[in-house]
């Protein structure tokens, strides 16, 4: 498998609420802009946060999913780059 890059990640916090904490975009392998995920904080996962993918909700309640990673290793990749950027711009603001 190629390596997957994650680049320029742009992060929104917002008030948290439920666990959101921010939303987050990025480009993948310079090629694919991926917006509107949400970061929850997460008490099961290793990095403390988990991401919620964009979701199309249709007139008649079904929910369609837009954009996912396909394997939990792609998943993970994807998490921990956000994760990161998202620490540091806590950081700043610390």
């Amino acid at each position: 498998m190629n390596e997957l890059v994650v680049t320029e990640i742009q992060i929104i916090p917002v008030k948290p609420r439920n666990g959101l904490v921010a939303f987050v975009s990025c480009i993948i392998n310079h090629q694919f802009y991926i917006g509107n995920i949400a970061i929850y904080t997460s008490l099961s996962s290793q990095e403390g946060f988990r991401l919620v993918y964009p979701i199309k909700t249709l007139p008649t309640g079904k929910e369609l999913n837009c954009v996912y990673p396909i394997s939990r290793e792609i998943g993970d990749i994807v998490l921990k780059a956000v994760v990161i950027k998202y620490k540091e711009l806590l950081n700043k603001f610390a």
